[in-house]
């Protein structure tokens, strides 16, 4: 049985740092996309980072040079280093994992509708 458990989550001031975790189970890790998403209050879900089962990343404009996202296939393990955050990265965060067959270009667009798994999510709150 597939299953996505993502931590990490928490309340820090603007500027501050977090670094979430996720931890998959019951499938071949390595083979995947994975993929961090985000969830603010009355906003869609939107994607924030993603990574190949090659290891090579991507990110939303947002993000890009404060979040890093990286993968530890020995333990089955996605994390995603937030750095410098703002008020604006305050919501429920949630890890996912890619459709078997996901190709790179794929994997980068960070749709949705590419993934099938998800975590419960973590909180994640920037105060100002």
């Amino acid at each position: 049985q597939v299953q996505l458990v993502d931590s990490g989550g928490g309340s820090v001031q603007a500027g501050g740092s977090l670094r979430l975790s996720c931890v998959g189970h019951g499938f071949m890790y390595e083979s995947y996309c994975m993929g961090w998403f985000r969830q603010a209050p009355g906003k869609e879900r939107e994607g924030v980072a993603s990574i190949t089962s090659y290891g090579t990343p991507a990110y939303a404009v947002s993000v890009k040079g404060r979040f890093t996202i990286s993968r530890d296939n020995a333990k089955n393990t996605l994390y995603l280093e937030m750095n410098s955050l703002k008020p604006e990265d305050t919501g429920a965060y949630y890890c996912a994992r890619g459709r078997w067959g996901v190709d790179a270009s794929a994997c980068y667009e960070r749709s949705e509708v590419r993934f099938n798994y998800w975590g419960q999510g973590t909180q994640v709150t920037v105060s100002s």
